[in-house]
Protein backbone atom coordinates (compact mmCIF):
# COMPACT_ATOMS: atom_id res chain seq x y z
CA UNK A 1 0.00 0.00 0.00
CA UNK A 2 1.24 3.25 -1.04
CA UNK A 3 1.41 5.92 2.11
CA UNK A 4 1.43 9.88 1.15
CA UNK A 5 1.20 12.47 3.29
CA UNK A 6 0.40 16.10 2.57
CA UNK A 7 1.28 18.65 5.29
CA UNK A 8 0.90 22.06 6.24
CA UNK A 9 -1.77 23.17 3.87
CA UNK A 10 -4.55 25.35 4.44
CA UNK A 11 -7.14 22.84 3.79
CA UNK A 12 -10.69 24.07 2.12
CA UNK A 13 -12.47 20.30 2.61
CA UNK A 14 -15.97 22.13 1.45
CA UNK A 15 -17.41 19.62 5.03
CA UNK A 16 -17.74 20.43 8.51
CA UNK A 17 -14.76 21.64 8.95
CA UNK A 18 -11.57 23.55 7.38
CA UNK A 19 -8.08 24.00 8.47
CA UNK A 20 -6.17 26.59 8.41
CA UNK A 21 -2.82 24.76 9.01
CA UNK A 22 -3.37 20.81 8.39
CA UNK A 23 -2.42 17.80 7.48
CA UNK A 24 -4.29 14.41 4.89
CA UNK A 25 -3.12 11.03 5.43
CA UNK A 26 -3.69 9.04 1.84
CA UNK A 27 -3.19 5.36 1.24
CA UNK A 28 -3.65 4.07 -1.78
CA UNK A 29 -6.57 5.92 -3.33
CA UNK A 30 -8.53 6.80 -0.11
CA UNK A 31 -8.29 9.89 2.17
CA UNK A 32 -7.07 8.16 5.44
CA UNK A 33 -6.55 10.72 8.25
CA UNK A 34 -7.83 14.82 8.14
CA UNK A 35 -6.62 17.04 11.28
CA UNK A 36 -4.55 19.92 12.36
CA UNK A 37 -1.04 19.98 12.49
CA UNK A 38 -0.48 19.75 15.66
CA UNK A 39 -2.09 16.53 15.47
CA UNK A 40 -0.25 15.40 12.04
CA UNK A 41 2.20 12.18 12.16
CA UNK A 42 5.91 13.59 13.86
CA UNK A 43 7.60 11.12 11.03
CA UNK A 44 8.39 10.93 7.93
CA UNK A 45 9.72 7.50 7.35
CA UNK A 46 6.32 5.51 7.51
CA UNK A 47 5.18 7.33 4.27
CA UNK A 48 6.26 6.94 0.55
CA UNK A 49 5.93 10.55 -0.32
CA UNK A 50 5.33 13.55 1.45
CA UNK A 51 4.28 16.71 -0.08
CA UNK A 52 5.27 20.21 2.08
CA UNK A 53 2.11 22.70 1.18
CA UNK A 54 3.24 25.47 2.83
CA UNK A 55 1.87 28.66 1.82
CA UNK A 56 -0.88 26.91 -0.20
CA UNK A 57 -4.49 26.00 -0.64
CA UNK A 58 -5.48 22.12 -0.82
CA UNK A 59 -9.14 21.99 -2.44
CA UNK A 60 -11.23 18.83 -3.39
CA UNK A 61 -11.29 18.11 -7.05
CA UNK A 62 -13.59 19.86 -9.00
CA UNK A 63 -15.92 18.36 -10.79
CA UNK A 64 -18.38 19.02 -13.71
CA UNK A 65 -21.43 17.77 -13.55
CA UNK A 66 -22.88 17.58 -16.92
CA UNK A 67 -19.97 17.57 -19.83
CA UNK A 68 -19.21 15.32 -23.02
CA UNK A 69 -16.02 15.23 -22.59
CA UNK A 70 -14.79 12.37 -24.87
CA UNK A 71 -17.98 11.87 -26.65
CA UNK A 72 -17.03 15.18 -28.84
CA UNK A 73 -13.52 14.45 -29.08
CA UNK A 74 -10.99 17.77 -29.64
CA UNK A 75 -10.38 18.02 -33.62
CA UNK A 76 -11.81 15.17 -34.58
CA UNK A 77 -14.34 16.74 -36.55
CA UNK A 78 -17.13 13.48 -37.72
CA UNK A 79 -14.37 10.64 -36.42
CA UNK A 80 -15.43 12.04 -33.14
CA UNK A 81 -18.37 13.03 -32.71
CA UNK A 82 -20.06 10.10 -30.61
CA UNK A 83 -22.78 12.22 -28.95
CA UNK A 84 -25.55 11.37 -30.46
CA UNK A 85 -27.28 9.13 -32.54
CA UNK A 86 -29.60 11.00 -34.52
CA UNK A 87 -31.51 7.79 -36.04
CA UNK A 88 -33.98 6.98 -33.18
CA UNK A 89 -35.07 9.28 -30.69
CA UNK A 90 -35.59 6.53 -27.68
CA UNK A 91 -32.23 5.96 -27.19
CA UNK A 92 -31.91 4.72 -23.33
CA UNK A 93 -30.05 1.27 -23.99
CA UNK A 94 -26.19 3.62 -25.61
CA UNK A 95 -23.76 4.03 -22.83
CA UNK A 96 -21.41 6.85 -22.54
CA UNK A 97 -18.36 4.49 -21.48
CA UNK A 98 -18.58 2.44 -25.22
CA UNK A 99 -18.11 5.81 -26.90
CA UNK A 100 -15.55 7.44 -24.30
CA UNK A 101 -11.75 7.93 -25.72
CA UNK A 102 -10.02 8.06 -22.63
CA UNK A 103 -6.66 9.63 -25.22
CA UNK A 104 -8.76 12.52 -25.55
CA UNK A 105 -6.55 15.52 -24.88
CA UNK A 106 -9.21 17.04 -23.15
CA UNK A 107 -9.11 14.87 -20.24
CA UNK A 108 -5.69 15.70 -19.40
CA UNK A 109 -7.27 19.61 -20.09
CA UNK A 110 -9.27 19.16 -17.42
CA UNK A 111 -7.02 17.56 -15.17
CA UNK A 112 -4.45 20.41 -15.14
CA UNK A 113 -7.14 23.12 -14.01
CA UNK A 114 -7.96 20.96 -11.61
CA UNK A 115 -11.00 19.29 -12.39
CA UNK A 116 -10.68 15.15 -11.44
CA UNK A 117 -14.10 14.06 -12.01
CA UNK A 118 -16.36 14.18 -15.56
CA UNK A 119 -19.78 13.38 -15.72
CA UNK A 120 -20.07 12.53 -19.39
CA UNK A 121 -22.13 11.58 -21.88
CA UNK A 122 -25.06 11.92 -24.75
CA UNK A 123 -26.26 15.19 -26.34
CA UNK A 124 -29.68 16.11 -27.05
CA UNK A 125 -30.56 15.05 -29.74
CA UNK A 126 -32.67 12.42 -28.43
CA UNK A 127 -35.42 12.57 -25.88
CA UNK A 128 -33.64 9.72 -24.21
CA UNK A 129 -30.75 10.01 -25.71
CA UNK A 130 -28.99 7.15 -23.21
CA UNK A 131 -26.65 6.26 -20.09
CA UNK A 132 -24.28 8.73 -18.20
CA UNK A 133 -21.05 8.24 -17.25
CA UNK A 134 -18.64 9.86 -13.96
CA UNK A 135 -15.13 9.29 -14.95
CA UNK A 136 -11.98 10.65 -13.07
CA UNK A 137 -9.05 12.72 -15.34
CA UNK A 138 -6.47 10.05 -15.22
CA UNK A 139 -6.29 6.29 -16.97
CA UNK A 140 -5.82 4.71 -20.17
CA UNK A 141 -9.02 2.78 -20.07
CA UNK A 142 -12.40 3.93 -19.24
CA UNK A 143 -12.90 1.20 -17.08
CA UNK A 144 -10.50 1.75 -14.84
CA UNK A 145 -11.95 5.29 -14.75
CA UNK A 146 -15.24 4.69 -13.56
CA UNK A 147 -16.52 6.20 -10.71
CA UNK A 148 -19.88 5.12 -11.33
CA UNK A 149 -21.79 3.96 -14.87
CA UNK A 150 -24.16 4.86 -15.46
CA UNK A 151 -24.57 7.70 -13.30
CA UNK A 152 -27.69 9.06 -15.04
CA UNK A 153 -30.11 8.45 -17.74
CA UNK A 154 -30.22 11.60 -19.92
CA UNK A 155 -33.78 12.68 -21.71
CA UNK A 156 -34.09 16.01 -23.68
CA UNK A 157 -36.71 18.44 -23.98
CA UNK A 158 -37.22 21.53 -26.15
CA UNK A 159 -35.76 22.86 -28.93
CA UNK A 160 -32.99 19.91 -29.57
CA UNK A 161 -34.97 16.81 -30.36
CA UNK A 162 -37.79 18.94 -32.17
CA UNK A 163 -35.16 20.44 -34.44
CA UNK A 164 -33.71 17.54 -35.66
CA UNK A 165 -36.25 15.40 -35.93
CA UNK A 166 -38.10 17.84 -37.75
CA UNK A 167 -35.10 18.07 -40.28
CA UNK A 168 -35.72 14.36 -40.50
CA UNK A 169 -39.34 15.16 -41.07
CA UNK A 170 -40.33 12.27 -38.46
CA UNK A 171 -42.05 12.96 -34.98
CA UNK A 172 -41.21 14.58 -32.36
CA UNK A 173 -41.97 17.73 -34.26
CA UNK A 174 -43.45 19.78 -31.65
CA UNK A 175 -43.37 20.02 -27.51
CA UNK A 176 -46.03 18.19 -27.83
CA UNK A 177 -45.16 15.05 -29.37
CA UNK A 178 -42.01 15.19 -27.54
CA UNK A 179 -43.77 15.10 -23.90
CA UNK A 180 -45.79 12.66 -25.24
CA UNK A 181 -43.00 10.27 -27.07
CA UNK A 182 -41.19 10.53 -23.42
CA UNK A 183 -44.69 9.43 -21.72
CA UNK A 184 -45.73 6.98 -23.89
CA UNK A 185 -42.24 5.36 -23.30
CA UNK A 186 -42.05 5.50 -19.46
CA UNK A 187 -45.74 4.06 -19.68
CA UNK A 188 -44.33 0.91 -21.27
CA UNK A 189 -41.28 1.32 -19.41
CA UNK A 190 -43.23 1.03 -16.64
CA UNK A 191 -45.31 -1.61 -17.46
CA UNK A 192 -41.95 -3.81 -18.30
CA UNK A 193 -40.63 -3.20 -15.00
CA UNK A 194 -44.01 -4.44 -13.55
CA UNK A 195 -44.24 -7.61 -15.36
CA UNK A 196 -41.23 -8.74 -14.50
CA UNK A 197 -41.17 -7.65 -11.17
CA UNK A 198 -44.72 -10.23 -10.61
CA UNK A 199 -42.38 -13.11 -12.89
CA UNK A 200 -39.58 -12.89 -10.12
CA UNK A 201 -42.24 -12.92 -7.45
CA UNK A 202 -44.06 -15.68 -8.27
CA UNK A 203 -42.63 -17.28 -11.86
CA UNK A 204 -45.11 -19.85 -12.00
CA UNK A 205 -48.24 -17.58 -12.19
CA UNK A 206 -46.48 -15.04 -14.01
CA UNK A 207 -44.17 -14.85 -17.34
CA UNK A 208 -41.34 -13.00 -18.20
CA UNK A 209 -41.85 -10.31 -20.59
CA UNK A 210 -40.41 -10.46 -24.45
CA UNK A 211 -36.76 -8.92 -23.60
CA UNK A 212 -36.31 -5.50 -24.76
CA UNK A 213 -33.40 -4.02 -24.76
CA UNK A 214 -34.43 -0.81 -24.29
CA UNK A 215 -36.59 -1.44 -21.46
CA UNK A 216 -33.92 -2.85 -19.29
CA UNK A 217 -31.88 0.12 -19.41
CA UNK A 218 -34.66 1.96 -18.07
CA UNK A 219 -35.24 -0.45 -15.19
CA UNK A 220 -33.43 1.43 -12.72
CA UNK A 221 -34.82 4.80 -13.79
CA UNK A 222 -38.46 3.01 -13.16
CA UNK A 223 -37.86 2.07 -9.71
CA UNK A 224 -35.96 5.10 -8.61
CA UNK A 225 -32.17 3.55 -8.45
CA UNK A 226 -30.67 5.73 -11.40
CA UNK A 227 -31.54 9.96 -11.48
CA UNK A 228 -32.27 10.99 -14.91
CA UNK A 229 -30.68 14.58 -16.35
CA UNK A 230 -33.41 16.23 -18.20
CA UNK A 231 -31.86 18.79 -20.92
CA UNK A 232 -34.41 21.91 -20.65
CA UNK A 233 -33.33 25.98 -21.35
CA UNK A 234 -36.84 27.38 -21.21
CA UNK A 235 -39.32 27.63 -18.32
CA UNK A 236 -42.16 26.19 -19.80
CA UNK A 237 -40.16 22.85 -21.14
CA UNK A 238 -38.24 22.90 -17.30
CA UNK A 239 -42.06 22.89 -15.55
CA UNK A 240 -42.89 19.98 -18.45
CA UNK A 241 -39.78 18.21 -16.84
CA UNK A 242 -40.87 18.59 -13.45
CA UNK A 243 -44.57 17.31 -14.60
CA UNK A 244 -43.42 14.07 -16.08
CA UNK A 245 -40.92 13.70 -13.19
CA UNK A 246 -43.61 14.13 -10.89
CA UNK A 247 -46.08 11.53 -12.31
CA UNK A 248 -43.63 8.89 -12.83
CA UNK A 249 -41.95 9.64 -9.46
CA UNK A 250 -38.48 10.15 -11.17
CA UNK A 251 -35.05 11.18 -9.63
CA UNK A 252 -34.15 13.88 -11.71
CA UNK A 253 -31.99 16.64 -12.26
CA UNK A 254 -32.72 20.17 -14.66
CA UNK A 255 -29.21 20.51 -16.96
CA UNK A 256 -28.87 24.19 -18.11
CA UNK A 257 -31.79 25.52 -16.29
CA UNK A 258 -31.00 28.93 -18.59
CA UNK A 259 -34.76 30.62 -17.63
CA UNK A 260 -35.04 28.95 -14.05
CA UNK A 261 -34.85 32.29 -12.31
CA UNK A 262 -38.32 32.88 -14.03
CA UNK A 263 -39.82 29.95 -12.56
CA UNK A 264 -37.58 29.87 -9.39
CA UNK A 265 -40.82 28.99 -6.89
CA UNK A 266 -41.49 26.31 -8.79
CA UNK A 267 -38.00 25.30 -8.26
CA UNK A 268 -37.74 25.38 -4.59
CA UNK A 269 -41.21 24.19 -4.24
CA UNK A 270 -40.43 20.57 -6.18
CA UNK A 271 -36.81 20.50 -4.57
CA UNK A 272 -35.07 20.35 -7.66
CA UNK A 273 -31.34 20.17 -8.16
CA UNK A 274 -30.20 22.39 -10.91
CA UNK A 275 -26.67 22.32 -13.21
CA UNK A 276 -26.51 25.74 -14.70
CA UNK A 277 -24.63 26.83 -17.38
CA UNK A 278 -23.12 27.13 -20.31
CA UNK A 279 -23.46 30.66 -19.69
CA UNK A 280 -20.41 31.81 -20.98
CA UNK A 281 -21.49 31.55 -24.81
CA UNK A 282 -23.14 33.60 -26.93
CA UNK A 283 -27.23 33.35 -27.27
CA UNK A 284 -26.94 31.45 -30.20
CA UNK A 285 -30.35 29.89 -30.05
CA UNK A 286 -34.23 31.54 -29.27
CA UNK A 287 -34.04 29.37 -26.01
CA UNK A 288 -30.96 31.22 -24.53
CA UNK A 289 -32.49 34.51 -25.38
CA UNK A 290 -33.18 34.84 -21.47
CA UNK A 291 -29.45 33.59 -20.33
CA UNK A 292 -27.79 35.32 -17.64
CA UNK A 293 -25.53 35.19 -14.80
CA UNK A 294 -28.36 36.59 -12.25
CA UNK A 295 -29.67 33.00 -12.06
CA UNK A 296 -26.77 31.81 -10.34
CA UNK A 297 -27.37 34.00 -7.74
CA UNK A 298 -31.20 33.45 -8.12
CA UNK A 299 -31.08 29.87 -7.54
CA UNK A 300 -28.44 30.10 -4.82
CA UNK A 301 -30.27 32.26 -2.39
CA UNK A 302 -33.05 30.14 -3.18
CA UNK A 303 -31.83 27.38 -1.08
CA UNK A 304 -31.78 25.16 -4.43
CA UNK A 305 -28.79 23.12 -4.78
CA UNK A 306 -26.49 24.57 -7.69
CA UNK A 307 -24.08 23.11 -9.72
CA UNK A 308 -21.89 24.86 -12.20
CA UNK A 309 -21.02 23.01 -15.37
CA UNK A 310 -19.27 23.67 -18.81
CA UNK A 311 -21.39 21.25 -21.63
CA UNK A 312 -17.63 20.97 -22.41
CA UNK A 313 -17.37 21.44 -26.37
CA UNK A 314 -19.65 24.63 -25.72
CA UNK A 315 -16.81 25.88 -23.22
CA UNK A 316 -13.72 24.14 -23.23
CA UNK A 317 -13.17 22.35 -19.77
CA UNK A 318 -10.36 23.64 -18.26
CA UNK A 319 -12.75 27.02 -18.06
CA UNK A 320 -15.15 25.36 -16.01
CA UNK A 321 -13.17 27.85 -12.82
CA UNK A 322 -13.60 30.47 -15.06
CA UNK A 323 -17.52 30.21 -15.34
CA UNK A 324 -17.64 30.28 -11.73
CA UNK A 325 -15.29 33.23 -11.24
CA UNK A 326 -17.48 35.12 -13.56
CA UNK A 327 -21.02 33.65 -11.28
CA UNK A 328 -19.06 35.49 -8.76
CA UNK A 329 -18.61 38.39 -10.80
CA UNK A 330 -22.15 38.49 -11.13
CA UNK A 331 -23.73 37.96 -7.36
CA UNK A 332 -23.00 34.36 -6.59
CA UNK A 333 -21.28 34.76 -3.55
CA UNK A 334 -17.71 32.80 -3.37
CA UNK A 335 -18.20 29.81 -1.12
CA UNK A 336 -21.42 29.15 -2.95
CA UNK A 337 -19.11 28.95 -6.30
CA UNK A 338 -16.51 26.61 -4.45
CA UNK A 339 -20.08 24.33 -3.53
CA UNK A 340 -21.10 24.15 -6.92
CA UNK A 341 -17.82 23.04 -8.39
CA UNK A 342 -17.38 20.08 -5.63
CA UNK A 343 -19.72 19.13 -3.25
CA UNK A 344 -23.14 20.74 -4.99
CA UNK A 345 -21.90 18.84 -8.07
CA UNK A 346 -21.21 15.61 -6.18
CA UNK A 347 -24.67 16.04 -4.19
CA UNK A 348 -26.51 16.66 -7.85
CA UNK A 349 -24.91 13.71 -9.69
CA UNK A 350 -25.71 11.63 -6.64
CA UNK A 351 -21.82 10.70 -5.91
CA UNK A 352 -21.11 12.08 -2.72
CA UNK A 353 -20.29 9.66 -1.28
CA UNK A 354 -16.92 9.23 -3.26
CA UNK A 355 -15.79 12.77 -4.48
CA UNK A 356 -16.86 16.02 -3.50
CA UNK A 357 -15.11 16.70 -0.65
CA UNK A 358 -12.11 16.03 1.51
CA UNK A 359 -13.07 13.35 4.13
CA UNK A 360 -11.68 10.34 5.22
CA UNK A 361 -13.16 7.67 2.89
CA UNK A 362 -13.55 9.36 -0.01
CA UNK A 363 -11.70 9.31 -2.78
CA UNK A 364 -8.19 11.06 -2.87
CA UNK A 365 -9.30 13.77 -5.35
CA UNK A 366 -7.62 17.00 -4.74
CA UNK A 367 -5.42 20.05 -6.23
CA UNK A 368 -2.82 22.61 -4.37
CA UNK A 369 -3.32 26.05 -5.27
CA UNK A 370 -0.89 28.63 -4.74
CA UNK A 371 -3.52 31.31 -5.49
CA UNK A 372 -7.21 31.69 -5.08
CA UNK A 373 -8.80 28.72 -7.18
CA UNK A 374 -11.22 31.44 -8.82
CA UNK A 375 -8.97 33.74 -9.76
CA UNK A 376 -8.30 33.78 -13.25
CA UNK A 377 -4.13 33.29 -12.83
CA UNK A 378 -4.07 30.67 -10.46
CA UNK A 379 -3.81 27.20 -11.84
CA UNK A 380 -3.04 24.14 -9.43
CA UNK A 381 0.37 22.53 -9.22
CA UNK A 382 -0.14 19.30 -7.68
CA UNK A 383 -3.59 17.49 -9.02
CA UNK A 384 -4.06 13.99 -7.04
CA UNK A 385 -6.40 12.14 -8.91
CA UNK A 386 -7.81 8.92 -6.78
CA UNK A 387 -3.92 8.84 -5.02
CA UNK A 388 -1.95 9.37 -8.55
CA UNK A 389 -0.08 12.62 -7.73
CA UNK A 390 0.49 14.81 -11.15
CA UNK A 391 2.88 17.86 -10.89
CA UNK A 392 2.42 21.01 -12.68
Amino acid sequence: MKHLLIKNAHIKTMADQDYENGYVVVIDNKIAKIGDMSTAPTSNDEFDEVIDATGRLLFPGIIDAHCHVGMWEDSLGFEGADGNEETDPITPQLRAIDAINPFDRCISDARRAGITTLVTGPGSANIVGGQFAAIKTAGHSIDDMIVKAPVAMKFALGENPKTVYHDKKKSPMTRMATAATLREFLFKSKKYWQQKKKHDENPEKHKNPEFSFKYEAMLDVICGKLPVKIHAHRADDICTAIRIGREFSLDFTIEHATEGHLICDILKENHVDVMLGPTMSERSKPELRNMSYDTYKILDEAGLSVAIITDHPVIPIEYLPVCAALAVKNGLSHESALRALTINAAKNCRIDQFVGSIEVGKDADMSLFSGDVLDIYSKPDVVMVSGEVFYY
